[in-house]
């Protein structure tokens, strides 16, 4: 079985690294290069930056934080924010990043999945989902949440893994920065409905939280940032727990 990853997530807003609950009330981090060499040291696996204020003007604000963070880091990272082309993401690409994340542009445009994977190759598109119950159906939202859409997250993910998508990172806005633990029945159908790597993000507040989503919710990745960013979990006694529940990690 391969091993479950832990990913810290940063999202950028001006330069540092925020965190909210359901997607509000933003509070500050720190820096996210300083945070990203912090994670490397402590024993992470990958990395994901996410720009949640991204526009065309500040694009390429982002390049130069990919670069930035290429320097510093000898893990993975996936960064994301603003992509909406082939050309958007090459920068990215040329700046250091692995992977690149892309949300609303894809839902807008699904064909924008499949110009990317033919561009650079599925490992490199990972296809992020924000979804929230509405009276019983998970249904995708863009622009950070702020906007619903009819998409059913089954469906979509089925869809972005036909397209080319590498990789699923879902999170459920009901249980973003609540603290009370993922969406793992949802997390599970996600598994089950595709045959890419699923990332769970959403909901983290103690050790056994990653443990039920690696089990229970069958998820491949666990992220999470304001458990990691506030020291409320430090990773290395999170994969020794978790080696110790019969759960494979790289130590």
């Amino acid at each position: 079985m391969l091993a479950k990853r832990i990913i810290p997530c940063l999202d950028i807003k001006d330069g540092r690294t925020v965190k909210g609950v359901n997607f509000e009330q933003l509070r500050d981090a720190g820096d996210p290069v300083e945070l990203g060499c912090r994670y490397v040291t402590e024993g992470a696996d990958e990395l994901v930056f996410l720009d949640i204020t991204a526009t065309v003007e500040k694009r390429k604000t982002l390049a130069e934080l990919a670069r930035k963070i290429a320097r510093h880091l000898n893990i993975p990272f996936t960064i994301g924010g603003g992509i909406r082309s082939v050309t958007d993401a090459g920068i990215l690409l040329d700046a250091g990043a692995d992977k690149i994340s892309v949300n609303s542009a894809a839902v807008r445009d699904p064909a924008l999945i499949s110009r990317l994977a033919d561009q650079f190759g599925s490992q490199f598109v990972v296809v992020a989902v924000d979804a929230k119950k509405v009276n019983g159906e998970w249904l995708v939202h863009l622009n950070g949440g702020r906007v619903a859409t009819e998409h059913r997250l089954l469906d979509w993910v089925k869809e972005s893994e036909n397209r080319g998508a590498g990789e699923i990172l879902f999170t459920s806005m009901n249980n973003d920065g609540t603290k009370a633990g993922f969406a793992c029945d949802a997390l599970a159908a996600v598994a089950d409905q595709v045959s890419i790597p699923v990332i769970a993000s959403g909901g983290a507040g103690s050790m056994e939280h990653f443990r039920d989503v690696f089990t229970h919710g069958k998820a491949d990745a666990g992220l999470a940032a304001s458990i990691f960013h506030f020291k409320e979990i430090e990773i290395r006694d999170l994969k020794k727990y978790l080696a110790d529940q019969r759960i494979p990690v790289r130590l």
